[in-house]
């Protein structure tokens, strides 16, 4: 307990990395305060195409149907954090703009892993979350897009999260909320 509070402890800023020109590069770092939370804000604008999303439905991956590519065609921006072990997270997208249809993913790879989107052969566990094409039986949607059952056991793991703008949308303000549960 004490080693995961020192581990949490060290982690309170929030550090940037940019992008590179040629593709997503490499994804903007988020260090979670010691409640294993963090708030961050972006803008659609700042992110990058990703012209092949097939890593998405691939058996190894698993993360969002073909079906629902539209959901994923506007620009992507990346950001990454450490989830330590014995612990779980929520990851809550909220547009600034209620009518900015925006998706959400959150992939798990191994610690000093570098696989990032589009070129992600396999992950742990990969979660989305996207406008509904109908509804579902006793659920209600807003504009915010929710991902859980981002959790780490007995090991501690790399998470990338993607915010997706849907249908090519290009631009808009929005805030990251990682919560533990």
């Amino acid at each position: 307990m004490k080693t995961l509070f020192l581990y949490l402890l060290f982690m309170i800023s929030i550090v940037y990395r940019s992008y590179s020109q040629n593709d997503l590069g490499t994804p903007l770092l988020i260090l979670l305060n010691e409640d294993a939370e963090a708030y961050v804000a972006g803008n659609l604008a700042e992110g990058m195409p990703m012209s092949d999303l097939s890593w998405a439905w691939s058996s190894s991956n698993a993360c969002f149907p073909e079906t629902q590519v539209r959901k994923f065609t506007g620009l992507h921006q990346l950001f990454e954090f450490e989830i330590p072990a014995r612990t779980e997270v929520q990851i809550i997208l909220t547009p600034k703009d209620k009518k900015h249809d925006m998706s959400l993913y959150a992939y798990m790879i191994g610690v000093g892993t570098e696989a990032i989107v589009p070129k992600l052969s396999s992950c742990i566990r990969c979660e989305a979350d996207h406008k509904w094409d109908r509804p579902k039986a006793g659920k209600t949607q807003d504009h915010r897009r929710i991902v859980g059952d981002i959790l780490a056991i007995h090991n501690p793991y790399k998470v990338i999260i993607g915010v997706a703008g849907a249908n090519g949308l290009a631009e808009g303000v929005f805030t990251l909320e990682i919560k533990r549960r």
